[in-house]
């Protein structure tokens, strides 16, 4: 049953990559600009001499409705007459650049140069699209997700891209992070009183997540909002929907597993939605868990996980007003 919550609550998503989006596009649908998305950007790079910001653009591709609906990214319709002309040249081509795709970059770089932030390019972009929720990077300074490996260092776009995520990981950091801080209107966004629930997509919590985590300050703006602050596993009965999630898991040394994922959230999350498929796991999990179909392949299931994400949030912020109750267990 849904809980009755009043039209001007506002909630906030944390996001990265193509499952974040999916829940992000349902999440807007029911929200529109009362929903705020704060979007990984240490998968950022400088190619070609042009700022790529794939997850801020998968963001407003996909909200926008403009995304290819084969692959989760770049834009549908898409013509490749640079590229052609640019493996022609016997330039870099492993890093795919559409014709339409293109002019993003090149006026994100535009303005860059001019000295506007990437908050605020992020935004005209988004406006532009007739996106209504509102888009903010993750932190307007150079944050950059570098992987270990068995074959050294990579940069992100090097390990997901060039390598395909073949390389086994044995660690991950963020070069940058120290220097970063949130932006003033992710700051906003989280100490909005009207603010009534935090939702952490289902992106790979260690490539997507955790470098939105690593801003300083930011997880105590999370805490602090006072709002009910939720996960969706990406994980499905071990398997990842999409994406390396589970191959890097194992090479942590980590089961895949959505008990797992409550693990690697502890302290930050008060409740984590599974998917049913894994709803055995939710007595050995001890914070609140709701369980619900969670694989996102039409607009109404990602509608409807967005319910449950918003009735989920509405159920914990009714329950910290209850004389205290067992943590774990299902909500």
């Amino acid at each position: 049953m849904s809980t009755q919550r009043p039209d001007g609550e506002r909630y906030v998503a944390l996001s990265g990559g193509v499952g974040g989006a999916k829940l992000a596009l349902g999440l807007a649908h029911l929200l529109g600009d009362r929903l705020t998305i704060i979007v990984n950007t240490g998968d950022d790079f400088e190619h070609l001499g042009l700022h790529i910001s794939p997850d801020v653009d998968t963001a407003i591709y996909t909200l926008a409705g403009v995304v290819n609906p084969d692959t989760g990214w770049g834009r549908r319709d898409e013509t490749w007459t640079f590229m052609a002309a640019l493996q022609g040249l016997g330039g870099p081509s492993w890093f795919k650049l559409g014709d339409a795709d293109l002019a993003t970059h090149v006026e994100r770089t535009r303005r860059l140069g001019a000295g506007e932030t990437l908050t605020g390019i992020t935004t005209h972009l988004a406006e532009r699209f007739g996106v209504a929720a509102r888009i903010l990077p993750m932190c307007n300074e150079r944050l950059r997700t570098v992987i270990e490996t068995d074959a050294g260092a990579l940069a992100f776009q090097d390990y997901f891209v060039r390598q395909q995520c073949r390389p086994s990981v044995r660690a991950i950091r963020f070069d940058g992070a120290q220097a970063a801080k949130p932006s003033p209107q992710v700051c906003a966004a989280l100490a909005d009183p009207a603010l009534a629930g935090i939702v952490i997509c289902p992106s790979n919590p260690w490539l997507s997540v955790d470098p939105i985590l690593a801003v300083p300050g930011l997880p105590a703006a999370l805490r602090a909002s006072g709002a009910p602050v939720i996960a969706v596993s990406p994980i499905i009965a071990g398997r990842a929907v999409k994406g390396p999630t589970a191959k890097i898991m194992r090479e942590l040394d980590l089961e895949p597993s959505a008990a797992r994922i409550a693990g690697h959230y502890a302290g930050r999350i008060d409740g984590l939605l599974i998917d049913a498929e894994d709803g055995a796991l939710a007595d050995a999990i001890p914070i609140p868990v709701r369980s619900a179909r969670t694989l996102m392949r039409s607009l109404d299931d990602k509608i409807g996980l967005a319910r449950e994400c918003i009735d989920f949030c509405a159920a914990l912020q009714a329950k910290a007003k209850r004389p205290a109750q067992s943590a774990g267990g299902r909500l």
